[in-house]
């Protein structure tokens, strides 16, 4: 016969409950003792956490625990905890301990005792135990009344596997909340449901930066409003949702439009203005194309997340202001810290969360579930039910998952396709006619754009002789190359993000010199580019 396993309570000494030499303490209430008092709860050992004041009262413990129950070992453990009131102090104190204490759940059952130690022990305890730190179950005890020192004790078991209608009930507010993020759109793609997983995660627990990278039309603005909704629902947040395109920021009013400026500050600043990181103040900041930031507010921004305030332009007046910022990119980030045009302290500072939301050609068993969603915003807005007849939704999604279908605005190229195509239909039904020409239309968009990124104009750079002479595969580096050029501010601009690995690994770089010379060999020059 297998022999049953002992039982382990491990608790907080009673300072002031436990306290007591005189004869009359038998017929006292004390917590600690009065579990050793019931017939039906035998326990092998109690171990008990104290500070140092209370290194006396665990030894009087033992003594009186030898006269009631001698089988029982006691073993007193001593804790560091600066202030048994302070969250912080607490729990860090007691994760140390759970951590050290070698727990032996093959042999032993344990019960940890939440009736001593303050209110916020209690709650660090209750989290231990969520966490699966402390495989414990949780036991309670309280006085009857008086002559009765062993009053009741109750044991209380956390494990909500046990209890079905709580178990669904969490579980039901577990997907409320992701199917808030996804807008109420089924996914089928197994990569973009765990990462939505640990968005909504991150998004009812953490309030620290989040980027959110991927190419345009992917969906970031729309991700960061439902993350604004999903924290406002669970009341995490008092304040508004800010949303802010970087890229229109040019100039000298961009550090004005984010942070405000004083009256008079500068020419035509006849009021002052509050900024739109104040205005995100208790709510969220989403920052879009965060890589187009310049430098200065880069450096203003981080001062700003990290210190909770910033000055505004033309004052020596700090302005205040929480806020949790999202951003959103389609540039790789540690390329742009490479080639010195983002902060690395504010790279730093973004990347605590970071996901990457994938193409809608990376995600095409999901393009079915989204023109289902299309179809129904087009009805809310415009009042007209639409469905598609099964010959032409086949046809449409046939092409829109094959390689034909580039989709390079990504969820905005089948957003705008399938407004166009419920748009034009006359009757209830979206018919082949209309699948048809939209299949035309689209390639004719997307033929449009790459012929367009492709030319490059190389026939108003090159003569038609040198062009003749041109393999596919330099003009194809010529092109990419000419395309940065005539983004870049300089000469210098453009060495950096050409060459912006290859440079660190230089002991002396010149960048202006190796795009000069590189332009040479077909005869272009810069200032031709910049014309």
């Amino acid at each position: 016969m297998q022999k049953s396993k002992k039982t382990v309570v491990i608790g907080f000494v009673g300072s002031t409950l436990d306290q007591g030499t005189k004869p009359d303490r038998w017929q006292r209430w004390r917590p600690t003792l009065s579990l050793l008092m019931h017939d039906d709860l035998i326990i092998d050992e109690m171990v008990l956490l104290h500070d140092k004041r209370s290194h006396s009262l665990v030894n009087h413990l033992k003594k009186d625990a030898l006269e009631i129950s001698p089988q029982t070992q006691i073993q007193g453990v001593k804790v560091n905890i600066r202030d048994a009131w302070d969250f912080s102090d607490m729990y860090g104190a007691l994760y140390d301990f759970v951590k050290s204490y070698q727990f032996d759940t093959d042999h032993y059952d344990y019960l940890l005792h939440i009736t001593t130690g303050t209110h916020v022990a209690q709650i660090c305890w209750y989290l231990l135990i969520d966490a699966h730190y402390l495989p414990a179950k949780l036991i309670q005890s309280s006085p009857t009344g008086k002559q009765q020192p062993e009053g009741e004790y109750r044991i209380i078991d956390l494990d909500l596997s046990r209890y079905a209608a709580l178990t669904q009930r969490f579980e039901r507010e577990k997907n409320e909340n992701w199917q808030q993020l996804k807008s109420q759109i089924a996914t089928k793609n197994s990569a973009f449901n765990a990462l939505i997983q640990e968005v909504e995660l991150v998004a009812t627990r953490s309030n620290a930066p989040i980027l959110i990278m991927g190419a345009t039309g992917v969906g970031k603005s729309h991700l960061a409003k439902q993350i604004y909704t999903l924290k406002k629902d669970k009341f995490h947040l008092t304040g508004r949702f800010v949303d802010v395109n970087c890229a229109t920021l040019i100039g000298d009013s961009a550090m004005s439009t984010l942070f405000g400026h004083h009256k008079g500050a500068f020419t035509g600043a006849v009021s002052a203005r509050t900024g739109l990181l104040k205005s995100a103040d208790g709510g969220i900041l989403f920052l879009d194309e965060i890589g187009e930031l310049g430098l200065d507010e880069q450096a203003m921004l981080l001062k700003a997340l990290e210190d909770k305030s910033f000055f505004p332009v033309g004052s020596d007046q700090e302005v205040f202001a929480d806020f949790q910022l999202i951003a959103g990119t389609n540039k790789d980030l540690r390329k742009e810290v490479q080639a010195g045009r983002f902060r690395e302290d504010l790279w730093a500072r973004l990347n605590t969360w970071t996901f990457f939301l994938p193409s809608l050609k990376d995600r095409t068993e999901d393009i079915a579930p989204n023109v289902e969603f299309e179809l129904h915003r087009f009805a809310n807005v415009h009042q007209r039910q639409l469905r598609f007849h099964s010959d032409a939704l086949e046809k449409y999604l046939k092409f829109a998952q094959s390689l034909h279908a580039t989709w390079q605005g990504n969820f905005r190229d089948l957003a705008a396709s399938v407004t166009r195509m419920a748009t034009l239909t006359e009757g209830l039904y979206i018919g082949l006619k209309e699948v048809d020409a939209e299949i035309l239309r689209l390639k004719n968009i997307w033929a449009q754009d790459h012929s367009e990124k492709k030319n490059s104009n190389l026939d108003e750079i090159l003569s038609e002789e040198q062009l003749e002479k041109l393999d596919e595969f330099d003009r194809i580096q010529l092109e990419g190359v000419i395309q940065i050029c005539r983004q870049s501010k300089s000469m210098a601009d453009a060495g950096r993000r050409l060459f912006s690995v290859s440079r660190v690994e230089r002991q002396s770089t010149n960048d202006s010199d190796r795009v000069k010379k590189y332009l040479a060999k077909f005869g272009v020059k810069w200032d031709d580019l910049q014309a």
